[in-house]
């Protein structure tokens, strides 16, 4: 029953993204009366804050779901959030903040900085992602010819 109500949901979510998004490009290409793009981005708007808020409840729903019925998740969890944690303090360390003309864009050292943290923690993901890639293909092959 709980798969079925969570399947539904998914549905009626994706349904409305799909619907919403429509409208607000018809909205924003519609010509006769030059265009309506702030009505457009602010549905856009809406659309994201539904969509992250479905998100964060059914996370907070599953974690908790997982929290009591596996044991040692929440160390795990714990785990995870620290080593994000140590990827974005790093990055931000690493940024210099002097990497864009400051004057030119009307931005601070410190916007600046965090832009560059940004790309970094981007850069430190993908190559993350990539090593994991790799690591789950060779892995199992390996242990197969032993």
């Amino acid at each position: 029953m709980k798969e079925k109500t969570d399947k539904i949901m998914t549905l009626a979510l994706l349904g409305l993204a799909i619907v919403m998004t429509g409208i607000a490009f018809g909205f924003a290409l519609n010509t006769a009366n030059g265009g309506m793009f702030d009505l457009a981005f602010w549905m856009l708007i809406a659309m994201m804050a539904v969509a992250i808020g479905a998100i964060v409840i059914f996370l907070v729903k599953k974690l908790a779901e997982r929290f009591a019925t596996e044991k040692g998740y929440l160390k795990k969890f714990l785990i995870l959030i620290g080593i994000a944690v140590i990827v974005v303090v790093l990055s931000y360390l690493l940024a210099r903040g002097d990497d864009v003309d400051l004057v030119k864009f009307g931005i601070t050292e410190g916007t600046s900085k965090l832009i560059g943290a940004a790309c970094i923690v981007c850069y430190i993901l993908c190559l993350g992602a990539v090593c994991a890639i790799v690591v789950a293909e060779c892995l199992p092959k390996s242990n197969k010819k032993k």
